[in-house]
């Protein structure tokens, strides 16, 4: 008896003792986590994130979006991306874990004369979200001014000054679509691979909105993205990749290289071009664009191995709030908004 007894003791030490041993590695490897977010660029020494993974349900960024509009102009004025990075800092970057409770926390803190600074000051993770974040997010809200129709003149537009989300979905309005979260999912045409981006299923010739204000940095065909265009930021962290355009036409004629496009502009049509190495070829079997984002916060990670595409499938629930109405110019066989808008970050 007293034989067994020892023996139960001995397996007790044993297991609290591997317990604490596991507990330790865990801690070490929080405690360097950090240091493996990030990269340091050889030849200038920049410290930058190599390492982005964005969950945020379009839930919560709706949640933040309100909170943050309905805030302008008064006297705490709360900041959706710093309301985000304080969330995924609490979390670990899990929002499975998010609970409604803790945003309303925050903001009761934030109302009351507390700062962001003091609030998420001994948060370890908070600094690098808050950057990563705003790489993501950070050209979607802001100050505008965009075209409406004027009730005093029948038939005019007139600007007004607006505040709130000025990216827009990918898909024009009025035009259905369908899509689900297929980030991640396997593709094997040239090689094995993943898929670094969301399909937008829906008919041939559906106007495709440039999301946000940009500089087009490419324009023409890939074997893989088939008629693609390419547009970079203004601060030049996101870039934003439309493909399988549209067959013959896949382009607006009004568009080149080097240019800037305003949000909500059309930028090109639905199709199903690509998987081939010769121009022009329908190889893909369903109509719908591949829209994907990339964080470039070094240029190294601009091409080559170092990329980073983040899961957009979200993002595209979130503008879904936000479609640009186009019309048809039969003259110049294209699509064009409706509404203008200035956007203030573009350069005079």
């Amino acid at each position: 008896m007293l034989i067994v007894i020892r023996r139960r003791k001995l397996l007790r030490y044993a297991a609290i003792g591997i317990i604490l041993i596991f507990t330790a590695v865990i801690a070490g490897n929080l405690i360097n986590e950090p240091a493996s977010l990030y990269a340091i660029n050889q030849e200038n020494e920049k410290r930058y994130i190599k390492w982005v993974d964005f969950t945020v349900p379009h839930t919560v960024l709706k949640e933040t979006l309100n909170l943050d509009v309905k805030s302008y102009g008064k006297e705490v004025k709360l900041n959706w991306i710093e309301l985000l990075a304080y969330l995924a800092a609490k979390y670990g970057g899990n929002f499975k874990r998010y609970k409604k409770t803790d945003l309303e926390a925050v903001v009761k803190k934030l109302n009351e004369g507390q700062t962001m600074e003091q609030i998420a000051g001994d948060m370890k993770y908070y600094d690098y979200y808050l950057e990563a974040y705003t790489a993501v997010l950070g050209g979607f809200v802001g100050e505008y001014e965009i075209q409406v129709d004027d009730p005093d003149n029948p038939g005019e537009k007139k600007y007004v000054k607006k505040y709130g989300l000025k990216a827009f979905s990918p898909i024009a309005k009025g035009y259905s679509y369908g899509h689900y979260d297929d980030f991640g999912d396997s593709r094997s045409y040239g090689y094995r691979r993943r898929h670094l981006g969301n399909d937008l299923l829906g008919s041939v010739g559906t106007p495709i909105i440039a999301v946000e204000t940009g500089v087009i940095e490419v324009m023409g065909w890939n074997r893989y993205g088939g008629w693609r265009v390419g547009i970079r930021s203004l601060d030049g962290t996101r870039y934003y990749y439309y493909a399988h355009l549209r067959k013959n036409h896949p382009f607006n004629n009004s568009l080149a290289e080097g240019e800037i496009v305003t949000a909500g502009d059309v930028i090109g049509y639905m199709g199903m071009t690509g998987y081939s190495t010769k121009e022009n070829v329908n190889n893909i079997k369903t109509p719908h664009l591949h829209f994907g984002m990339q964080l470039i916060f070094d240029e190294s990670q601009k091409d080559g191995v170092n990329q980073i595409w983040i899961d957009v499938y979200h993002i595209v629930k979130l503008l879904q709030s936000n479609r640009s109405a186009v019309r048809k110019d039969p003259e110049l066989n294209d699509y064009y908004r409706v509404y203008n808008m200035i956007d203030p970050i573009v350069p005079d």
